[in-house]
């Protein structure tokens, strides 16, 4: 996290793990009407990819391989009363292998949702435009 003329900013990075006609969607603990998808901060040495993977894997219990970069989602919240900018850095993932019922204990639920549900079942409306993104370039033949 970094202060910029007294405006915290944080970085997060997340993954949109696609199986199929599917999508990785979690229900973070404690949030029971939140659906979004994985994503965490960096831990010292990781790369961008790598902390991607590893919250997908840690929040859903789904090891991934990254794909690409799909785009960054921003917003402001609060945090004791200051206000950050955070942006969450997303990757498109690919399926390898394990089980969402060995997701951690940050999570309520880990569950495979259809892309086209997501579209509108996802919380955030950054994170709905990137399942329209995935969509468009699956229709494209990308």
């Amino acid at each position: 996290m970094s202060t910029e003329r007294g405006v915290l900013r944080e970085t997060s990075y997340g993954g949109v793990t696609v199986r199929g006609q599917d999508v990785l969607v979690i229900t973070p603990a404690g949030k029971r009407r939140v659906i979004a998808l994985p994503k965490g901060g960096q831990e010292r040495g990781e790369t961008a990819e790598e902390t991607a993977a590893r919250e997908v894997r840690e929040e859903t219990g789904i090891t991934v391989r990254v794909r690409e970069f799909l785009g960054d989602v921003e917003y402001w919240y609060r945090r004791s009363g200051r206000r950050v900018f955070k942006t969450v850095r997303f990757y498109l993932c690919e399926f390898v292998s394990g089980s969402t019922e060995d997701h951690d204990h940050e999570v309520e639920n880990a569950r495979w949702m259809p892309l086209r549900e997501a579209v509108t079942g996802l919380s955030y409306p950054g994170e709905r435009a990137l399942i329209e993104s995935v969509l468009s370039k699956r229709g494209s033949g990308r």
